[in-house]
């Protein structure tokens, strides 16, 4: 008798969760679903209310309207050239320089790591960092995407944390074996920090992705450099204000679509690559933000 009441006690709990657990991932998903409906809604049709997560008239005019500009597919370009470049030095130098942070034999790693934190919390601000652009020669180039992200504090602190619970038995078991530092950092540590690069990694990569405001500064006047985020702002821009920096046949396309419409189809355009990507990085992702995080 015990056990049957037990037995429908957990059914019941059981219930309860997967309802509970069903309404969160019915309010994460419905914002998602609503901005798909209305990019794909006529736009004239938006503008009266009432779509929820289908499109009550369905057309693809809202994506043809953004994709007519000429300039979108140059940033196309530099932008998944930037994140690709972007994502490969940022994983590179911060697993590098985590690697030396973490070394026992590094005498002056506590010196180092405070200096670094620091610049977390203390920035020069952006007129000194635009004058450091310029006097560098970075301005209309398309290495200013690259080299002034090249290293982030953040990622530094979040894979040396990774690495110091790794057993510093397996750096010592490689060096009796002959192996150099090189050695062990790229046959012993990167192969073992695949859940926690594949954090960075993301990181990374969506923060070079959904950039616009470093071509805004640096590149306005280098239309070869300029980004998919940048031109789509553009985009939106002129439907909101009218203004005509394109051809006649665009502007009078931007006429006959709404603000809302657009927005909602540039939303679509630059979260699309993230979501392709992010199951792929999914299940390296979940174990780089939970592993090391308790310590035995």
């Amino acid at each position: 008798m015990q056990g049957t009441i037990r037995a429908k006690s957990e059914i019941i709990t059981d219930v309860i969760i997967y309802i509970v657990m069903g309404l969160a991932g019915l309010i994460t998903i419905y914002p998602f679903l609503n901005v798909l409906a209305i990019s794909f809604n006529e736009s004239m049709d938006t503008v009266k209310g009432g779509i929820t997560v289908l499109p009550r008239e369905f057309t693809l005019q809202n994506y043809i309207t953004i994709f007519q500009y000429k300039t979108l597919l140059t940033g196309f370009q530099n932008s998944v050239l930037r994140t690709i470049i972007g994502t490969v030095v940022g994983v590179l130098s911060a697993s590098m320089m985590a690697f030396v942070l973490s070394r026992r034999e590094f005498q002056a790693r506590k010196l180092f790591s405070p200096l670094f934190a620091m610049t977390m919390y203390f920035s020069g601000g952006m007129i000194p960092i635009y004058m450091l652009i310029k006097n560098l020669g970075l301005m209309s180039s398309f290495w200013v995407y690259i080299i002034p992200l090249i290293l982030s504090v953040w990622n530094i602190f979040v894979v040396r944390s990774y690495i110091d619970g790794l057993p510093y038995a397996l750096q010592e078991s490689a060096k009796i074996d002959g192996a150099n530092d090189f050695t062990i950092f790229w046959r012993v540590i990167l192969p073992l920090c695949q859940p926690v690069l594949a954090t960075i990694a993301l990181f990374i990569a969506v923060q070079h992705w959904n950039s616009w405001f470093d071509t805004y500064l640096y590149n306005q006047q280098a239309a070869q450099f300029t980004t998919l985020q940048y031109e789509l702002m553009k985009v939106l821009q002129s439907t909101q204000s009218g203004s005509n920096y394109r051809d006649a046949s665009v502007q009078q396309n931007l006429a006959a679509v709404s603000p809302e419409s657009i927005r909602m189809a540039i939303t679509m355009v630059v979260t699309l690559p993230i979501l392709v990507v992010y199951p792929f990085l999914q299940k390296y992702f979940v174990k780089g933000m939970t592993l090391g995080s308790v310590k035995s």
